[in-house]
């Protein structure tokens, strides 16, 4: 039978690794005939458990980031003897051998950071050149597709749709209400909050729901409620974006904002939980996972309406403009305060989950795999 090869050594990271770990999980599942070959880190077969006699690990303990996997990677492949290799982001070796598949998540490296001097250029060349040697490109979302589709200049069929989908472990963690109040005492969280969690680079968008936290505290100001509404920022990397410590200080909320940095998995859905609202105005996206995890929790969505949101979060959420402060600010205000509205959206979120499945994405990528193995 055909043998697929997929790159796993980033089951353990956050982002790309919970799209690892549950596409792999799931086709094999769904998959008997095919054979896989999961090329991991040393240690990395233990992310993802017991699997079918049809599924086997080779390690490979290089990281994918270094010049010389340019030629490294691609001969290591060749001495597997797959006929497919699966990439999971777009990090594709300049020989890579064909055929290969390549997961886009985002094109937020072009969109945002491209510029034209020349450490940029061979950024965008190789980025090129990965797309169109690979024999099909998945794009996690339509508003993904269309970007890789315009900036890349492909043919509408070398490009497919496969949505992400939620992280089932993620879900089943246990938070029963002891358990929310043992987190809370130990953050000293006694107060009503907003919630953003991820990342906090500058497309995010962070710095203007600190500026809508201002403008919100003198609106409620009075309210028996939200009279000392707050926001809590759970992501990394702040020492690397100091416009956001100085957004807190120039709106003069700077005790009305909370920066936790990382926090476990168990404690980040305890603050999903018990957020009064998950905002979210980010200016790009390639999925937006976040909405979709606080809407699977019951926590009402804030968020944009620009690239893959509105994809994502359908009709379950108040959608705003995400340049304009004072719009972000009538949004959350609007879902504080107003019951039917809230309970509404967080009854459409529940049934909003449901359209991305594990299963249907699993089933779209081996259908995928088999389209190419079939033009070999």
């Amino acid at each position: 039978m055909p043998t697929v090869a997929i790159d796993v050594r980033h089951v353990a990271d956050f982002g790309y690794g919970t799209y690892i770990r549950n596409l792999v999980r799931t086709m094999a599942e769904l998959e008997r005939e095919l054979q896989f070959i999961l090329i991991a880190k040393p240690g990395g077969a233990s992310e993802l458990g017991a699997l079918p006699g049809n599924f086997r690990f080779v390690e490979y303990p290089r990281e994918d980031s270094a010049r010389r996997e340019n030629v490294a990677f691609p001969w290591f492949i060749r001495g597997l003897g797959a006929d497919l290799t699966h990439i999971p982001l777009n990090r594709v070796p300049v020989f890579m051998p064909r055929p290969y598949v390549v997961t886009i998540h985002d094109m937020s490296s072009l969109v945002f950071d491209y510029g034209d001097d020349p450490p940029d250029r061979l950024h965008l060349w190789k980025f090129r050149r990965g797309l169109t040697r690979a024999a099909r490109v998945i794009a996690v979302s339509g508003a993904t597709r269309r970007d890789v589709l315009n900036l890349m200049n492909l043919p509408s069929e070398h490009v497919r749709q496969i949505y992400n989908a939620l992280d089932p472990g993620f879900l089943a963690i246990e938070t029963d209400q002891r358990k929310r109040q043992e987190v809370l005492d130990r953050y000293q969280i006694d107060y009503p909050y907003l919630l953003y969690a991820g990342s906090v680079n500058p497309r995010k968008n962070v710095a203007r729901i600190v500026e809508a936290l201002a403008l919100l505290r003198q609106d409620l100001v009075d309210h028996p409620r939200y009279k000392d509404l707050r926001l809590v920022i759970i992501g990394g990397q702040m020492s690397k974006y100091p416009a956001l410590r100085r957004a807190v200080h120039q709106s003069r909320v700077n005790d009305s904002v909370r920066f936790l940095g990382f926090v476990k998995r168990d404690e980040l859905k305890v603050f999903y939980q018990s957020a009064e609202a998950f905002v979210f105005p980010s200016l790009y996206e390639g999925f937006g996972l976040p909405p979709l995890e606080a809407m699977a929790l019951g926590t009402p969505v804030v968020t944009s309406g620009v690239s893959s949101l509105p994809e994502v979060v359908g009709d379950a959420a108040m959608i705003v403009k995400p340049e304009n402060v004072f719009d972000i600010a009538r949004g959350v205000r609007e879902v504080l305060t107003d019951d039917r509205l809230r309970a509404d959206l967080i009854a459409r979120g529940h049934e909003q989950v449901k359209r991305f499945s594990w299963y249907d994405t699993a089933r779209q990528v081996l259908e995928t795999y088999r389209d190419v193995l079939a033009k070999r």
